[in-house]
């Protein structure tokens, strides 16, 4: 590996900055070049080492370097940044990106497949819609609010034009109003498209199914654990450490020899935490409602706050999965309590 030149890129749309430094001679180079340029010369170079900062297209950049015959690195851009020197600018961030890719302990994140990446995708229009349809939801609520009028949990345009001919809402708001009803029912149908086009997938995918078995990870946590883990599982040495990367774990704050924990990270990407969590709630509500807590939730309930044992069983859900995944395991409930 040493014998390989590490080739530093910052990517963009159009201009690519390349920073390397040759494995035989120690020959600087540095290049700022368009799209096709950036091809043709990585399509000319020997087989290198290179190292992407993680950011838009870095994962198709990623695929497309490796099927070159290149060895592909993907750095997070916050490891990257106290390396850039004086003034940010494309070629700065290349150097840096190389300097940062030298050190020793750097982690480096997983180049995902496409398929992956397509999963992951309707994960975020479905997010994106989800959002769409609650601002456009406060929005009817807060006009209708302007003019005396409290509106129940969902609005339908009958209801609006009981309010138009009772003169509560002004007839020349009113009918806005009935197409903003609308627009909010089309981006529920919308959502729920996307919901069953990822429960479609989870029957096709072997991973999914595995994960659906795991208490509190449903549909949508078993289809995005299964994007994510189903070619990066490898990336990380143990499930803790995939915890830690999704941001479920303490952050550590301290001197002078005292450490003290704090509240979680909130490291990574904050989805598939907001799954985790949201499932490890339900979990517990549900348990506790039936009274078939687990010994170790029991206790953890009894000593500590209901947030805080949310939050660890999310981590315990969190390395579980990975265990599944990179291990090519089958769910079993109190494993590590039959293995002992």
């Amino acid at each position: 590996m040493d014998k390989l030149t590490t080739i530093a890129v910052d990517i963009a749309k159009r201009v690519f900055s390349v920073y390397w430094v040759d494995a035989r001679t120690g020959e600087i180079g540095a290049r700022t070049m368009s799209r096709a340029k950036f091809e043709e010369f990585m399509r000319r170079r020997e087989a290198s080492r290179v190292v992407l900062e993680a950011g838009g297209s870095a994962h198709y950049w990623g695929r497309w370097l490796a099927c070159h015959g290149h060895e592909v690195r993907l750095i997070a851009a916050q490891h990257v940044r106290a390396f850039v020197r004086t003034n940010k600018t494309d070629a700065g961030d290349a150097r840096a990106i190389w300097e940062a890719a030298s050190r020793p302990e750097v982690r480096w994140v997983t180049v995902k497949g496409e398929a992956a990446q397509a999963v992951l995708g309707l994960h975020r229009m479905r997010r994106q819609l989800i959002d769409m349809r609650r601002m456009q939801t406060n929005q009817l609520k807060g006009l209708l609010y302007e003019f005396g009028v409290v509106a129940p949990a969902r609005v339908t345009e009958v209801q609006i034009e009981g309010w138009v001919a009772a003169g509560r809402v002004p007839q020349l708001i009113g009918a806005r109003l009935g197409e903003q009803v609308e627009r909010i029912a089309q981006l529920k149908r919308e959502e729920l498209a996307l919901t069953r086009a990822i429960t479609e997938h989870n029957a096709e995918d072997a991973l999914a199914q595995r994960l659906l078995a795991v208490p509190g990870i449903g549909a949508l946590g078993a289809s995005a654990l299964s994007a994510d883990l189903s070619t990066g599982a490898k990336g990380y040495a143990n499930g803790r450490q995939y915890a830690v990367c999704k941001g479920i774990v303490t952050r550590l704050s301290g001197t002078g020899g005292k450490v003290r924990p704090g509240a979680i990270s909130k490291r990574g990407d904050p989805y598939v935490r907001t799954l985790l969590i949201h499932g490890a709630r339900s979990v517990i509500n549900h348990r506790r409602r039936t009274k078939r807590l687990s010994p170790w939730l029991s206790a953890l309930l009894e000593r500590r706050p209901l947030n805080v044992a949310v939050v660890a069983l999310a981590h315990k859900m969190a390395r579980t999965a990975w265990a599944l995944a990179a291990h090519e395991r089958t769910y079993q409930e109190n494993y590590g309590a039959q293995a002992a």
